[in-house]
């Protein structure tokens, strides 16, 4: 191959590396407005929504504090719509929505419109009856803070040694449930914190010890048998780990 002939090749191929890595930024670009717009777009169905939704800033045990939630209304716009949730200071304050399986609203919001920051969703073999031993809610972390976005706020020291933050508000058609914050952590994917169904009360017993001992706190709260537990999952930074909040219903 002559001097010129390998030249005129180098030249092709550092052409068509520049060529590569511009498509790459204009993708990676796109990626990023799509996914803005999207979040953008979520807040403000969030606003609309909120609007049938009355219930106090801070979340306290306190029989005087009014909740309403027109169920009615947020079902003729969506008919998965199952519950609301809200954590104290954090945004997480959303209506939750329930499909046939864990992936739907990873991409859909709640007017089921193709959404890459998807929706607030529970898993989907929860029965939302009252009877579940571990209700899961998932949401995206997004870089706006919308959706789950602000669940990391959990690991900062500032958030749980806050008792104003313990309290988790959760509400169905069926009721109103309070729920106390025992155990907060990241960790990498894996299937045991996701559990909803356990064959004896020792597997329970077990499992719930299991993540109080995962805690980087310990919130002064034990877990019982006959308990029953909302866990929050989220991604955390490159979404190699996951956030996690586990809170413990609280008797009326």
């Amino acid at each position: 191959m002559s001097a010129s002939t390998k030249f005129s090749f180098r030249k092709v191929i550092l052409i068509l590396f520049i060529v590569a890595c511009f498509c790459g930024i204009v993708y990676s670009v796109c990626g990023i407005v799509i996914w803005n717009l999207h979040a953008h777009d979520n807040v403000v169905i969030r606003d609309e929504l909120n609007e049938m939704i009355n219930v106090p800033k801070e979340v306290q045990h306190q029989d005087n504090q009014k909740i309403d939630i027109d169920f009615a209304s947020l079902k003729n716009i969506n008919k998965d719509t199952v519950a609301y949730v809200k954590v104290n200071n954090t945004n997480i304050d959303y209506v939750v929505v329930q499909a046939d399986d864990n992936s739907y609203y990873l991409n859909h919001n709640f007017e089921e419109k193709w959404n890459m920051a998807g929706w607030i969703f529970a898993d989907y073999r929860n029965k939302l009856d009252g009877a579940d031993k571990n209700i899961i809610i998932y949401g995206h972390n997004t870089r706006d803070g919308s959706m789950f976005g602000t669940l990391e706020y959990i690991l900062d020291k500032n958030w749980y040694e806050n008792k104003d933050n313990y309290e988790v508000l959760f509400v169905t058609e069926n009721g109103e449930y309070r729920y106390r914050v025992f155990s907060v952590y990241s960790i990498i994917p894996e299937e045991y914190y996701i559990s909803t169904e356990f064959a004896t009360e020792n597997e329970f017993r077990v499992f719930a010890k299991t993540l109080l001992d995962r805690s980087v706190y310990d919130f002064g709260v034990g877990v019982a048998s006959n308990d029953r537990i909302l866990t929050l999952s989220s991604c955390l930074g490159n979404g190699e780990k996951r956030v996690v909040l586990h809170a413990v219903l609280l008797d009326d």
